[in-house]
Protein backbone atom coordinates (compact mmCIF):
# COMPACT_ATOMS: atom_id res chain seq x y z
CA UNK A 1 0.00 0.00 0.00
CA UNK A 2 3.02 2.71 0.75
CA UNK A 3 4.43 2.48 -3.02
CA UNK A 4 0.49 3.16 -4.53
CA UNK A 5 0.36 6.12 -1.65
CA UNK A 6 3.44 7.43 -3.06
CA UNK A 7 2.40 6.72 -6.83
CA UNK A 8 -0.85 9.10 -5.77
CA UNK A 9 1.60 11.53 -4.25
CA UNK A 10 3.53 11.55 -7.24
CA UNK A 11 0.08 12.22 -9.50
CA UNK A 12 -0.74 14.97 -7.38
CA UNK A 13 2.57 16.47 -7.71
CA UNK A 14 3.16 16.05 -11.63
CA UNK A 15 -0.72 15.83 -12.87
CA UNK A 16 -2.84 17.79 -10.56
CA UNK A 17 0.11 20.45 -9.65
CA UNK A 18 -0.97 20.33 -6.00
CA UNK A 19 0.93 22.46 -3.64
CA UNK A 20 3.89 20.93 -1.09
CA UNK A 21 1.81 21.67 1.42
CA UNK A 22 -0.79 19.82 0.30
CA UNK A 23 0.83 16.79 -0.94
CA UNK A 24 2.61 16.39 2.77
CA UNK A 25 -1.11 16.59 4.21
CA UNK A 26 -2.44 13.96 1.91
CA UNK A 27 1.18 11.77 2.72
CA UNK A 28 0.04 12.47 6.35
CA UNK A 29 -3.40 11.55 6.33
CA UNK A 30 -2.84 8.39 4.13
CA UNK A 31 0.25 6.96 6.15
CA UNK A 32 -2.13 7.55 9.36
CA UNK A 33 -5.08 5.21 7.79
CA UNK A 34 -2.24 2.47 6.02
CA UNK A 35 -0.93 1.95 9.80
CA UNK A 36 -4.37 1.45 11.10
CA UNK A 37 -5.43 -0.85 8.23
CA UNK A 38 -2.30 -2.79 8.55
CA UNK A 39 -3.32 -3.40 12.34
CA UNK A 40 -6.14 -5.29 11.33
CA UNK A 41 -4.09 -7.28 8.86
CA UNK A 42 -4.79 -5.34 5.73
CA UNK A 43 -1.74 -4.54 3.63
CA UNK A 44 -3.34 -4.27 0.26
CA UNK A 45 -5.81 -1.51 -1.15
CA UNK A 46 -7.71 -4.25 -2.84
CA UNK A 47 -8.20 -6.00 0.36
CA UNK A 48 -9.76 -2.47 1.24
CA UNK A 49 -13.45 -2.71 2.16
CA UNK A 50 -15.80 -0.03 2.91
CA UNK A 51 -16.91 -1.45 6.43
CA UNK A 52 -13.02 -1.01 6.89
CA UNK A 53 -12.65 2.62 5.94
CA UNK A 54 -16.08 2.83 8.44
CA UNK A 55 -14.22 1.09 11.15
CA UNK A 56 -11.61 3.55 10.50
CA UNK A 57 -13.72 6.69 10.76
CA UNK A 58 -14.62 5.43 14.00
CA UNK A 59 -11.72 4.85 15.69
CA UNK A 60 -10.41 8.75 14.88
CA UNK A 61 -13.87 9.47 16.49
CA UNK A 62 -13.02 7.48 19.31
CA UNK A 63 -9.63 8.83 19.81
CA UNK A 64 -10.90 12.21 19.78
CA UNK A 65 -10.44 13.51 16.50
CA UNK A 66 -12.27 16.88 15.37
CA UNK A 67 -14.81 16.91 13.25
CA UNK A 68 -13.07 19.04 10.55
CA UNK A 69 -10.06 16.78 11.31
CA UNK A 70 -12.10 13.59 10.70
CA UNK A 71 -13.63 15.15 7.43
CA UNK A 72 -10.23 16.11 6.19
CA UNK A 73 -8.99 13.13 6.12
CA UNK A 74 -12.14 11.47 4.77
CA UNK A 75 -11.77 13.53 1.58
CA UNK A 76 -7.93 12.35 1.34
CA UNK A 77 -9.27 8.96 1.79
CA UNK A 78 -11.83 9.58 -0.96
CA UNK A 79 -9.17 11.25 -3.46
CA UNK A 80 -6.71 7.90 -3.07
CA UNK A 81 -9.02 5.34 -3.69
CA UNK A 82 -10.95 7.14 -6.43
CA UNK A 83 -7.22 7.16 -8.46
CA UNK A 84 -6.70 3.88 -7.71
CA UNK A 85 -10.14 2.58 -9.07
CA UNK A 86 -9.17 4.72 -12.72
CA UNK A 87 -5.69 3.61 -12.31
CA UNK A 88 -7.39 0.10 -12.92
CA UNK A 89 -5.56 -0.55 -9.54
CA UNK A 90 -8.96 -1.62 -7.61
CA UNK A 91 -12.24 -2.96 -9.23
CA UNK A 92 -14.41 -1.10 -6.61
CA UNK A 93 -13.79 2.39 -5.11
CA UNK A 94 -14.36 1.22 -1.26
CA UNK A 95 -14.56 5.09 0.00
CA UNK A 96 -16.82 6.20 -2.49
CA UNK A 97 -20.20 6.18 -0.43
CA UNK A 98 -18.50 7.56 3.14
CA UNK A 99 -19.68 10.50 4.09
CA UNK A 100 -18.27 13.05 6.40
CA UNK A 101 -19.64 14.25 8.97
CA UNK A 102 -21.45 17.46 9.47
CA UNK A 103 -19.32 20.18 10.87
CA UNK A 104 -20.96 23.01 12.28
CA UNK A 105 -18.65 26.03 11.17
CA UNK A 106 -17.74 28.25 14.31
CA UNK A 107 -17.24 32.26 13.69
CA UNK A 108 -14.00 32.69 14.50
CA UNK A 109 -13.16 35.35 16.81
CA UNK A 110 -12.00 38.41 15.25
CA UNK A 111 -8.91 41.19 16.73
CA UNK A 112 -10.21 44.39 17.08
CA UNK A 113 -8.31 47.43 15.64
CA UNK A 114 -7.33 48.48 18.81
CA UNK A 115 -5.46 45.32 19.34
CA UNK A 116 -4.20 45.05 15.60
CA UNK A 117 -2.81 48.32 16.41
CA UNK A 118 -1.15 47.14 19.61
CA UNK A 119 0.10 44.01 18.04
CA UNK A 120 1.79 45.63 14.66
CA UNK A 121 3.32 47.76 17.17
CA UNK A 122 5.01 45.83 18.79
CA UNK A 123 8.41 44.83 16.87
CA UNK A 124 10.59 48.20 17.84
CA UNK A 125 12.54 47.81 14.93
CA UNK A 126 16.09 47.71 17.04
CA UNK A 127 16.93 45.32 14.82
CA UNK A 128 17.33 43.09 11.89
CA UNK A 129 15.43 40.44 13.60
CA UNK A 130 12.63 42.62 14.38
CA UNK A 131 12.60 45.02 11.17
CA UNK A 132 11.94 42.00 9.52
CA UNK A 133 8.94 40.79 11.55
CA UNK A 134 7.44 44.08 11.48
CA UNK A 135 7.18 44.17 7.23
CA UNK A 136 5.66 40.31 7.60
CA UNK A 137 2.84 41.20 10.26
CA UNK A 138 2.14 44.64 8.52
CA UNK A 139 1.94 42.53 4.82
CA UNK A 140 0.31 39.81 6.69
CA UNK A 141 -2.97 42.15 7.89
CA UNK A 142 -2.67 44.44 4.78
CA UNK A 143 -3.44 41.52 2.45
CA UNK A 144 -4.73 38.87 4.74
CA UNK A 145 -2.98 36.08 2.86
CA UNK A 146 -2.12 32.71 4.34
CA UNK A 147 1.07 32.01 6.21
CA UNK A 148 1.61 29.21 3.75
CA UNK A 149 1.72 32.06 0.99
CA UNK A 150 3.57 34.39 3.27
CA UNK A 151 6.96 32.70 3.89
CA UNK A 152 6.77 31.66 0.52
CA UNK A 153 6.64 34.81 -1.07
CA UNK A 154 9.79 35.25 -3.55
CA UNK A 155 11.49 38.58 -4.29
CA UNK A 156 10.16 38.78 -7.83
CA UNK A 157 6.59 38.42 -6.19
CA UNK A 158 6.69 42.01 -4.85
CA UNK A 159 5.96 45.14 -6.81
CA UNK A 160 7.14 47.91 -4.63
CA UNK A 161 6.36 50.76 -7.31
CA UNK A 162 2.67 49.98 -7.52
CA UNK A 163 2.27 48.01 -4.34
CA UNK A 164 1.26 45.04 -5.06
CA UNK A 165 2.36 41.46 -4.28
CA UNK A 166 1.38 38.06 -6.00
CA UNK A 167 0.23 34.83 -4.80
CA UNK A 168 -0.01 31.37 -6.34
CA UNK A 169 -1.98 28.70 -4.68
CA UNK A 170 -1.70 25.91 -6.98
CA UNK A 171 -3.07 26.80 -10.08
CA UNK A 172 -4.82 30.22 -9.32
CA UNK A 173 -2.85 33.23 -9.30
CA UNK A 174 -3.87 36.38 -7.40
CA UNK A 175 -2.32 40.11 -7.50
CA UNK A 176 -3.23 41.54 -4.34
CA UNK A 177 -2.48 45.51 -3.39
CA UNK A 178 -1.33 46.42 -0.03
CA UNK A 179 -1.10 50.00 1.73
CA UNK A 180 1.20 52.61 2.62
CA UNK A 181 1.94 51.14 6.25
CA UNK A 182 3.01 47.63 4.58
CA UNK A 183 4.75 49.29 2.01
CA UNK A 184 7.15 51.69 4.26
CA UNK A 185 7.47 48.58 6.83
CA UNK A 186 8.56 46.82 3.40
CA UNK A 187 11.11 49.57 2.52
CA UNK A 188 12.78 49.46 5.80
CA UNK A 189 13.47 45.61 6.02
CA UNK A 190 14.64 45.28 2.14
CA UNK A 191 17.22 48.65 2.60
CA UNK A 192 18.52 47.62 6.07
CA UNK A 193 17.56 44.27 7.21
CA UNK A 194 17.52 41.30 4.62
CA UNK A 195 21.13 41.74 3.81
CA UNK A 196 21.84 41.34 7.44
CA UNK A 197 19.87 38.40 8.06
CA UNK A 198 21.54 36.61 4.70
CA UNK A 199 25.14 37.08 6.33
CA UNK A 200 26.05 37.59 2.53
CA UNK A 201 24.16 34.58 0.90
CA UNK A 202 21.78 35.08 -1.45
CA UNK A 203 17.95 33.86 -1.88
CA UNK A 204 15.24 34.55 -3.91
CA UNK A 205 12.82 33.92 -0.59
CA UNK A 206 12.13 37.65 0.58
CA UNK A 207 11.97 36.73 4.00
CA UNK A 208 14.34 34.43 6.28
CA UNK A 209 14.88 33.64 9.54
CA UNK A 210 18.00 34.82 11.30
CA UNK A 211 20.54 32.55 9.50
CA UNK A 212 19.52 33.72 6.06
CA UNK A 213 17.22 30.34 5.07
CA UNK A 214 13.93 29.97 4.08
CA UNK A 215 11.07 31.08 6.69
CA UNK A 216 9.09 28.23 7.89
CA UNK A 217 5.78 28.01 8.80
CA UNK A 218 6.72 27.15 12.23
CA UNK A 219 9.23 29.91 12.72
CA UNK A 220 6.27 32.62 12.26
CA UNK A 221 3.89 31.08 14.57
CA UNK A 222 6.09 31.23 17.30
CA UNK A 223 7.12 35.09 16.15
CA UNK A 224 2.99 36.24 15.84
CA UNK A 225 2.70 34.36 19.23
CA UNK A 226 5.30 35.90 20.91
CA UNK A 227 4.12 39.89 19.63
CA UNK A 228 0.58 38.83 20.70
CA UNK A 229 1.26 38.19 24.43
CA UNK A 230 3.66 41.06 24.14
CA UNK A 231 0.44 43.17 23.20
CA UNK A 232 -0.90 41.76 26.02
CA UNK A 233 -3.63 40.24 23.68
CA UNK A 234 -6.20 37.54 25.50
CA UNK A 235 -6.19 34.35 23.87
CA UNK A 236 -4.66 32.18 21.06
CA UNK A 237 -3.68 34.55 18.50
CA UNK A 238 -2.37 32.68 15.08
CA UNK A 239 -1.24 33.91 11.36
CA UNK A 240 -4.86 33.31 10.50
CA UNK A 241 -5.95 35.83 13.37
CA UNK A 242 -4.67 39.01 10.82
CA UNK A 243 -6.34 37.18 7.82
CA UNK A 244 -9.73 36.90 9.58
CA UNK A 245 -9.36 40.64 11.21
CA UNK A 246 -8.74 42.03 7.44
CA UNK A 247 -11.50 40.63 6.32
CA UNK A 248 -14.14 41.51 8.93
CA UNK A 249 -12.30 44.99 9.42
CA UNK A 250 -13.33 45.54 5.23
CA UNK A 251 -16.44 43.97 5.59
CA UNK A 252 -17.46 46.58 8.19
CA UNK A 253 -16.08 49.57 6.74
CA UNK A 254 -18.13 49.08 3.38
CA UNK A 255 -16.28 46.90 1.24
CA UNK A 256 -17.38 44.74 -1.14
CA UNK A 257 -18.08 41.11 -0.50
CA UNK A 258 -17.25 40.01 -3.43
CA UNK A 259 -13.62 42.16 -3.69
CA UNK A 260 -12.73 40.51 -0.45
CA UNK A 261 -13.25 36.91 -1.50
CA UNK A 262 -11.08 37.69 -4.41
CA UNK A 263 -8.11 39.26 -1.86
CA UNK A 264 -8.68 36.34 0.34
CA UNK A 265 -8.78 33.72 -2.06
CA UNK A 266 -11.83 32.31 -1.06
CA UNK A 267 -13.74 29.39 -3.50
CA UNK A 268 -16.80 29.81 -1.89
CA UNK A 269 -18.73 33.29 -1.42
CA UNK A 270 -20.05 31.64 1.58
CA UNK A 271 -16.91 31.44 3.66
CA UNK A 272 -16.49 35.09 3.42
CA UNK A 273 -20.20 35.94 4.53
CA UNK A 274 -19.15 34.75 8.26
CA UNK A 275 -17.55 37.61 8.48
CA UNK A 276 -20.33 39.39 8.12
CA UNK A 277 -22.28 37.67 10.59
CA UNK A 278 -19.48 37.87 13.26
CA UNK A 279 -19.94 42.03 12.89
CA UNK A 280 -23.86 41.38 12.95
CA UNK A 281 -23.35 39.26 16.57
CA UNK A 282 -20.75 41.12 17.71
CA UNK A 283 -22.86 44.46 17.15
CA UNK A 284 -25.67 42.91 18.56
CA UNK A 285 -23.60 41.68 21.74
CA UNK A 286 -22.48 44.83 22.55
CA UNK A 287 -25.59 46.78 21.93
CA UNK A 288 -27.06 44.71 24.97
CA UNK A 289 -24.09 45.55 26.91
CA UNK A 290 -25.11 49.35 26.45
CA UNK A 291 -28.48 48.34 27.71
Amino acid sequence: MLEDIESFIDYLKEIKKASENTRISYRRDLLQMCMYLKEQGIERTDKVTRTSLDLYLLYLEKEGKATTTISRMLATMKAFFHYEAGAGIIKQDPAELLKAPKIQKKIPRILTVEEIDALLAQPSGRNAKEVRDKAMLELLYATGIRVSELVHLEMADLDMSIGFITCRDGKRTRMIPFGKNAKKALAVYLEESRDTLLKGGDTSWLFTNCSGQPMSRQGFWKIIKFYGEKAGIQGDITPHSLRHALAAHLLRNGADIRAVQRIMGHSDPTTTQMYTACYIEKNAAGQEEDR
